[in-house]
């Protein structure tokens, strides 16, 4: 089953790339025309390429691991937070600081100062600062939220990332690739898609080509998120009935005192009648 239609990505504007002269020779595979100086993508290999995605992130969302959406351009940056929010996944976009992944045990220390702060407001301890010390708190706390709060839930590493542009989230690429975390992404005609593990070819300029993409993507991710709950369900239902299977069952050391009961009896009611046959044998013979 096809996650989305030709038709959609047409109504969309997905198909639309940059400018000739811009273009990424890399990305030539996915270019299906020139028309009017601007590069138009073949929207029968983005169909293909967004079945391939959304499989495969289903999969490591099923798994029990997070993907993390990454989108600081403006057009996208909200949509995406959206997204992200609605199926509870980290999410950078304001501005990927880098060192982000590669540097991640410093940027838990940035998040575990943002929880700091929220403590004191609620211990009283915020209360009893000057005021100049609360106002340099608060900025430092808006200003942490802005760029951490998106992955403020986030552990450990995630398992996969999800870009809207790769040529502007180059840094995020680069880190992802040498922690061999694997990439989702929306490439444009002026991207290389060489470094992306998962290539989308479509318009990532377009706030309805970006979400339309976005929509694929969560979709894929709710559908694992479900699949895992259903999986867990299902081995809680087995471990039960396995439990109550074996609460039925008699107790092997009961079993065994009941053998040896049964085997006493029988040799005792079989003694008498061994008894009478050796009388009466010896008393013919005489």
């Amino acid at each position: 089953m096809e996650r989305t239609t030709y038709q959609e990505l047409l109504d969309s504007g997905v198909h639309f790339g940059h400018l000739t002269r811009k273009w990424d020779p890399k990305m030539a595979q996915y270019i299906f025309m020139e028309r009017n100086g601007i590069h138009i993508i073949d929207l029968n290999k983005t169909l293909s390429k967004v079945d391939e995605a959304a499989a495969a992130i289903k999969q490591i969302v099923k798994s029990g691991r997070k993907v993390l959406f990454v989108a600081t351009k403006k057009q996208g940056k909200d949509l995406v937070a959206d997204f992200a929010k609605s199926v509870n996944m980290p999410f950078v976009t304001e501005r990927w600081l880098g060192g982000m992944l590669t540097n991640f045990a410093t940027v838990r220390k940035s998040i575990k100062k943002m929880s700091n702060i929220d403590k004191m407001t609620k211990d009283g301890t915020y209360s009893i600062l000057s005021k100049k010390e609360r106002l340099m708190i608060q900025r430092e706390r808006i200003k942490l939220e802005s760029l951490l709060g998106g992955i403020a839930d986030l552990n450990r590493l995630p398992a996969a990332l999800f870009l809207v542009d790769v040529k502007k989230e180059h840094i995020a690429v680069s880190e992802a690739l040498k922690l061999n975390i694997p990439t989702f992404a929306m490439v444009d005609t002026n991207s290389d898609p060489s470094n992306i593990d998962f290539p989308i070819p479509a318009n990532d300029d377009a706030t309805k080509s970006i979400s339309l993409i976005c929509g694929i993507m969560t979709k894929a991710i709710e559908e694992g998120l479900e699949e895992r709950k259903r999986d867990k369900e299902d081995e809680a239902e087995k471990e039960a009935a396995a439990a109550k299977a074996k609460a039925d069952q008699p107790q092997p050391d009961a079993a065994v005192a009941e053998g040896t009961r049964r085997r006493r009896v029988a040799a005792e009611t079989e003694a008498p009648a061994t008894a009478v046959d050796h009388t009466g044998s010896e008393g013919h013979g005489s």
